[in-house]
Formats: C-alpha cells, structure tokens, sequence
C-alpha cells in the first residue's frame, strides 16, 4: 500500500487494526498512538519478525511524524510448515533406562511400544521449517501494517479535523478582538490628552500659573509614544494569518503540524502580553483577556495535534 494524501491537521491519537491470512502465513498488526512531545516507536514483535524490527520502526516513523506508537504484530506460519522431529538423544535416554530395569529384574519380559514411546516428553519436537529468504514475508507483513496506518491515519485525521474546526473559530474571535484593539488604540491616546489637559488646567487654575500647549503637546506625544501598539497588532495580525495558513495545509513545511502551530501561539500570546502591559485602556486590556483565554484554548488542542 502507498502513503495517501491525508488532512493536513491530525490528531496525535488513535488506532487501527489490520489482518491478513495468505500463503506465507498470518497476520495481526495493532497500531496505538498517544501524545508524546517527539516520535517514539514501541514495537511488539513475534520471534520470526525480529530481524525486521529496523525496518517496521522506520515504515512506521514514515508515516507517524509525532507520539508514541504502540505496535503489535503477530505472523504464525502455515500448519503444514511446522513438521516434528525425533529428538534421537531422548529417544536412546528412554531405551537405556528401559534396558537397565530389564537387567536388574530379568524376569519383566515387557515389548517396547514405540507408539507410547514417542508420547514421553521430549521425544518428538515441533520444529517450524525456515525459509532462507526473508524478502517476501517482510512485503507480506509491511502491507499488513501500512494497511493498520492507514485505518490509523483515518481516525487521527477525522479528530483532527474536529479539532481544527474548533480551532478556526477560536481565530475567528482573536481577529475580531484584534480589530477592536486596532481602531481603539487611537483613540485612547487622545483620551488621555483630554484627562491629563484637563487635569493641568484645573491645577494651573489653583495656582494662577499658565503652560504653553507645547509642553503640553509634549508630554502627550511621549505617552503616546510609550503606549503604542501598532507594531505590536501588526505582528500579533501576521501570526494570526500564519496560524491558518499551516491549519489550512497552505504551508509546505516538512515540520509536523502541531509543533509549528504549537510555536506561533507562543509568538502570539507574547505579542499579546505586550499589547495589553503598554495599553492603559480599560476597554483594550478586556480584549486582551479574550484574546488570552482564546490562545490558551487553542494550545491546549494543539498539544493533541501531530
């Protein structure tokens, strides 16, 4: 089977199953992901598909970019390949211990039963035929577990379309608060030129003393210098856009989805710290907290996602 196109957003949970019965034998993959920071293969194989263990890790690490894969594969061979054998040095034990009884009491005149003899323990042994050739097994088996990935793939990617639903709506509601921010941040700087001229005529009217208003015009400027966000929304906005981009699939990056998604929250939450230290506006810091609660949302699906 052929690595498939997939959702560009998966889940870092789920699993899948598989069997096969064919000339070679049979065979039973089960296949468990759960979170896990990198990629982490934990393969259960039986004896015979030990030397294959190298490449059932790599198969699996093609497919499954992030969490801890939990893999069980079973192979039994055919019934006829499992053919007994006389274990000729047990056999020659029970005829000697038979041959001495008779000695020491000559008077048991008793027939060997050979029959009988090849049900005492250890005489027969079932000893499983090996092919030198190793190549054809490995293809049976690898069809089996690209076939479990592949029912994996369809779960992890159906809850990770869930989960990017849910996150799309939470970009949606950081991009609103974002707008509000934008065309408030204005407006709160003349705001502040109002409160504090108001504040200097009332105390120069206490006093009898006049100010120019170009010590005035001054003081506002350095607030609103000291206050500014416009950098600050302007990148938060471009993290906000890359966020969907890489949800989307519109990013070709080879690096697994979630950790990408995973850094630019970090950028985004900085950002937003930002803005909300150097605004003194009551009505911007109560997007802030909507737009934290929001990242913090988000970062927890993100946690999830491959």
């Amino acid at each position: 089977m052929s690595d498939k196109h997939v959702s560009p957003v998966r889940s870092m949970t789920g699993q899948g199953h598989a069997n096969a019965v064919g000339d070679l034998g049979s065979v039973q993959v089960e296949i468990r992901t759960v979170n896990s920071r990198g990629f982490k293969c934990v393969p259960r194989l039986s004896d015979i598909l030990l030397p294959h263990e190298n490449q059932v890790e790599a198969l699996v690490r093609n497919r499954v970019h992030r969490g801890t894969v939990h893999l069980s594969v079973t192979f039994k061979r055919p019934a006829a390949e499992d053919v007994p054998s006389i274990n000729s040095s047990a056999m020659d034990t029970y005829l000697s211990a038979i041959q001495q009884l008779r000695e020491r009491n000559p008077s048991l005149d008793a027939q060997v039963d050979l029959a009988l003899l090849f049900t005492l323990p250890g005489v027969l042994n079932t000893v499983a035929i090996d092919r030198s050739d190793h190549e054809p097994r490995w293809a049976f088996v690898q069809g089996v577990i690209l076939e479990a990935i592949d029912h994996l793939d369809t779960m992890r990617t159906i809850e990770g379309q869930r989960m990017s639903e849910s996150l799309e709506v939470d970009c949606g509601q950081i991009g609103q608060n974002l707008e509000v921010i934008r065309n408030t941040s204005p407006r709160s700087v003349e705001v502040y030129r109002q409160r504090l001229q108001g504040k200097i005529e009332r105390t120069l009217e206490e006093h009898g003393v006049q100010v120019g208003p170009t010590d005035l015009l001054r003081e506002v400027q350095i607030y609103a210098d000291r206050v500014d966000i416009h950098e600050e929304i302007v990148r938060l906005g471009s993290h906000l856009k890359m966020f969907s981009s890489v949800l989307r699939g519109e990013d070709q990056s080879s690096q697994p989805t979630g950790r990408k998604l995973d850094f630019i929250l970090q950028e985004m939450f900085r950002e937003t710290n930002t803005i909300g230290s150097k605004a003194s506006d009551a009505e911007i810091s109560a997007h802030v907290v909507e737009i934290k609660c929001a990242i913090e949302r988000m970062r927890e699906l993100v946690q999830n996602l491959e």
